[in-house]
């Protein structure tokens, strides 16, 4: 099995998951680090010049340090951190991927704020309900080329952790991320047949009309995401889209996490088959980005 293989013998269910591998693909030195924009912000708002992440934080518990520790009373941290994103362009490998995407009507979730995804396809911001519509947590909102009726079956960028026009949207400390597993639990768990969980629920519960919908009803493919400890959210999402799958094993759908470089390590391997994800292992980054996405 490899990444050849999966989209071109699963496109007609899978969904791409993407990360900010993307942007780091060809880009120069950190300019798309996430790690290095963080620390930029730690050393502008604190009286500490770290050099790196230490060891014994995670990513997103060094943003809630940072907010604690800023001696700064007018801060921003999410605008701060947006602005690190203007003048983040699209690259041939992004321009590929999306028409990729396009062409076999395969919804697109990513974990970055940006919208170089969404700009190199000219695409343009729905909401699939405009009156509840709320900047903090815009998960009904997804770009496209036109309104679609159905997230899991249509082409369409989601943003998981926020918009990079939206900074209150932005999810980056772990208070964030609990947050979001607090919403999702009540649209997963909780609202009558509303629920996910519902015996009777054929696709029409409460999460229908946002992203966590394609999570629940596609095969899903990792690109260019680490999904490593710090995504606590997307990965409690996975573990209860095993749970979902094992009370309904006729809803099951697959997942593959697809990398490149250097091996993962047992505990992420564990974590990934425990939760149904099948691990591939690319030579190199050309293999993930490269000419593949033209066919």
């Amino acid at each position: 099995m490899n990444l050849k293989t999966i989209i071109n013998g699963h496109h007609h269910q899978l969904a791409l998951i993407i990360g900010n591998g993307i942007n780091r693909y060809n880009s120069d030195g950190n300019l798309n680090s996430w790690d290095a924009m963080l620390l930029d912000l730690w050393i502008k708002h604190t009286d500490d010049e770290a050099k790196d992440i230490p060891l014994g934080i995670s990513l997103t518990e060094f943003y809630d340090a940072l907010d604690l520790s800023s001696t700064s009373k007018t801060k921003n941290l999410q605008k701060e951190f947006c602005d690190f994103l203007v003048g983040w362009n699209a690259k041939p490998h992004h321009h590929a991927m999306m028409d990729w995407a396009k062409r076999h009507s395969a919804p697109v979730l990513t974990t970055n704020f940006d919208e170089t995804l969404s700009d190199c396809a000219a695409l343009q911001l729905h909401h699939t309900d405009a009156v509840r519509f709320t900047d903090f947590y815009p998960w009904a909102s997804y770009f496209s080329s036109s309104k679609i009726q159905n997230p899991a079956q249509e082409f369409a960028i989601w943003h998981i952790n926020g918009i990079k026009r939206y900074s209150r949207s932005i999810r980056l400390g772990l208070s964030h991320y609990m947050g979001s597993v607090e919403r999702a639990r009540t649209l997963i768990h909780k609202g009558g047949e509303g629920r996910l969980f519902a015996e009777s629920n054929q696709g029409k519960w409460n999460g229908r009309d946002t992203w966590l919908h394609i999570i629940f009803n596609n095969d899903l493919l990792f690109i260019g995401l680490g999904l490593d400890t710090s995504e606590i959210f997307l990965r409690w999402l996975l573990i209860e889209r095993a749970k979902y799958f094992k009370t309904f094993p006729g809803r099951a759908k697959k997942a593959w996490y697809v990398h490149a470089g250097r091996n993962l390590s047992q505990g992420q391997t564990i974590f990934l088959k425990s939760v149904g994800c099948e691990i591939v292992k690319e030579e190199s980054y050309d293999a993930l980005y490269g000419g593949i996405w033209n066919n």
